[in-house]
């Protein structure tokens, strides 16, 4: 695939897609070939390693099909195994997904990756790398590439990963940004999934123990149903009310729009004091963007 045969787009960093904008892994520039998704979108991250178990195929489908209905949209990095069968799944079940690779769009990309990237462009994706056309896969490039697999995305989801690898890079840059990881635990005896199980037992991460159950522990709320987009309000259509959010609440409503976040979760990621917290939901809940079926699970559910 080449820039030649498919619209070639140049970013600047105001035009950046899902979160990467206000990352602080943000790079310089972008290159793409195909479809940003828009912006009401909310990316994932769905990394692992290069060499999985047998059953790693069906349990990415599983996990990719638990977000069916959602905002989602798949990010991943186009390399062989967890990250392929990712972007299959999400191409599957009609899901966008973004690839971001390590290499100028220009360069040839090797084997039957250079077909799933064909249809990633034509399902409705993008591939995205910061590298000008003709840069080559230099092995320095892939931990650049994982920061903005972390950026773009607000979690990550650590699938299934050995205790070194390129995986890990991209849910240590996730834990630098205090977004939420999530990781799929495995047998103390499998190799594969010694990485997960690290950052589950050192506390850093969520455990995803059932893989339809994705969607609901990274509190990503049904936003189709019956094929029609639910009615919460856009942050334009509440400003056009009259109602101002103050910059506390703009800023909390953007980090975690999209999630499911529990009052201790809020606490824990975004460095305000109780108190504080409070007001800002009361504030978001008077303007639509928030809601609560029970003062402890907090649902941001609006659109930039």
């Amino acid at each position: 695939m080449t820039h030649k045969d498919r619209k070639y787009m140049e970013l600047a960093p105001e035009d950046f897609p899902l979160a990467l904008s206000q990352s602080k892994f943000m790079p310089k520039r972008l290159y793409g070939i195909g479809t940003l998704p828009e912006k009401e979108s909310v990316g994932i991250a769905m990394v692992g390693t290069r060499r999985p178990s047998n059953s790693a195929k069906e349990l990415c489908r599983r996990l990719v099909k638990s977000l069916i209905g959602t905002n989602a949209v798949v990010v991943s990095g186009l390399a062989q195994g967890i990250d392929s069968y990712c972007h299959e799944a999400a191409i599957e079940y009609g899901i966008p997904t973004i690839a971001v690779i390590a290499q100028g769009l220009d360069i040839p990309i090797p084997g039957d990756r250079a077909t799933l990237a064909r249809q990633i462009v034509d399902k409705g994706g993008c591939i995205l790398t910061e590298y000008e056309k003709d840069f080559p896969a230099y092995k320095g490039n892939f931990p650049a590439r994982n920061r903005i697999i972390s950026g773009l995305s607000q979690g990550t989801v650590l699938v299934q990963s050995k205790l070194k690898g390129g995986a890990l890079i991209t849910a240590d840059n996730c834990l630098q940004e205090n977004k939420p990881l999530f990781a799929v635990p495995g047998d103390f005896d499998s190799e594969v999934a010694s990485g997960p199980n690290f950052y589950l037992d050192q506390g850093k991460a969520t455990p995803v123990f059932i893989p339809e159950s994705l969607r609901l522990v990274a509190g990503l709320p049904q936003v189709k149903s019956n094929d029609s987009l639910c009615t919460a309000p856009s942050l334009s259509q509440v400003a056009a009310t009259g109602c101002t959010l103050s910059p506390d609440a703009l800023r909390l409503f953007k980090q975690f729009n999209g999630f499911r976040k529990t009052f201790p979760d809020l606490q824990r990621e975004c460095n305000l004091k109780p108190v504080n917290i409070l007001a800002i939901l009361t504030e978001l809940e008077l303007a639509g963007l928030a809601s609560t079926p029970d003062n402890f699970q907090f649902y941001f559910n609006g659109t930039p």
